[in-house]
């Protein structure tokens, strides 16, 4: 992050300790747990019903993603500087929002399956096929490409080429902060709450209703908790961090400084390894998905 010499100077090494780190953990033990996904909906095809549509593009979402962090490893372990040209920079980081909204998208699909197979069972039973679930995936993959677009048209480099930017630079932040905004709000916040009135009509029908299997409320129970860990965790930090610190890029750029600004971006970048965990957390999901 470029920063204003009134201000407190930020701790660029943890950063150049934190983030390699963390994305290492995550390729490592994301390969191996989307790569079992992968055969665990092989194997199971048959038993997943048409959710496993929305599974195996989540799964091919994370390996794609996972695929490339050892770029930024290599960016971050040395101290921030990029060695793999413009194009490279703008293609990962156009990865990192694809995986990230795309893991979103696909979680909100099966949460809604879920929630068509428990609240409306008879209405649903038989009516929802193979290629509705293709289009709806389809769809998906189309409104967060439309999203994450602009990514590829914002500065990613300095003029030099050794910054690779996970925003922008100075020179287009205040675009940029419009930009994350709506992106938060139609990728994000809209997403959060079909989940939370699914969730919530899902649990008072199993809550009223006295033939509910307790399987099926043990497997429903378990399957919130993982959307819990991975919204709580992975995706509510990264969205509000992401945007108060722009809001200090901003402020610095006016000559406005505070002396937590300075946390904000450590904060930022804590979010940003925890973001990236969601690729390593949802093979968690695989156990959890059969639809009833």
């Amino acid at each position: 992050m470029e920063g204003n010499s009134t201000c407190k100077k930020v701790d660029m090494n943890f950063t150049n300790i934190f983030l390699p780190a963390v994305y290492s953990g995550v390729f490592i033990f994301g390969l191996i747990g989307n790569c079992w996904g992968l055969h665990s909906i092989y194997t199971n095809w048959r038993k997943l019903g048409n959710v496993n549509i929305f599974v195996l593009n989540l799964c091919m979402a994370d390996i794609l993603h996972l695929l490339t962090l050892p770029f930024l490893v290599d960016y971050y372990k040395e101290k921030s500087m990029w060695r793999f040209g413009q194009a490279a920079c703008k293609l990962i980081r156009f990865s990192f929002n694809m995986n990230l909204y795309g893991s979103i998208g696909f979680l909100t699909c099966i949460s809604l399956y879920r929630y068509l197979g428990i609240v409306h069972t008879l209405k649903v039973n038989g009516r929802i096929t193979v290629g509705h679930s293709i289009a709806v995936s389809s769809l998906v993959w189309l409104l967060v490409f439309l999203q994450s677009l602009p990514e590829l048209l914002f500065e990613k480099t300095s003029r030099n080429i050794t910054k690779c930017y996970d925003t922008t630079s100075n020179r287009q932040i205040q675009n940029y902060m419009k930009y994350s905004i709506g992106h938060t709000i139609i990728g994000f916040v809209i997403p959060l709450i079909i989940l939370l009135v699914c969730y919530g009509h899902i649990a008072l029908v199993l809550a009223t209703k006295k033939n509910v299997e307790a399987l099926l409320k043990s497997r429903c129970l378990r399957l919130v908790l993982i959307l819990v860990l991975l919204f709580s965790v992975c995706f509510i930090p990264f969205h509000i961090f992401r945007n108060l610190n722009l809001s200090t890029r901003l402020s610095k750029l006016q000559n406005m400084c505070r002396k937590w600004y300075a946390n904000v971006y450590i904060a930022n970048q804590i979010s940003h390894g925890l973001a990236c965990m969601n690729s390593a957390i949802d093979p968690l999901l695989y156990l959890h998905v059969k639809v009833y």
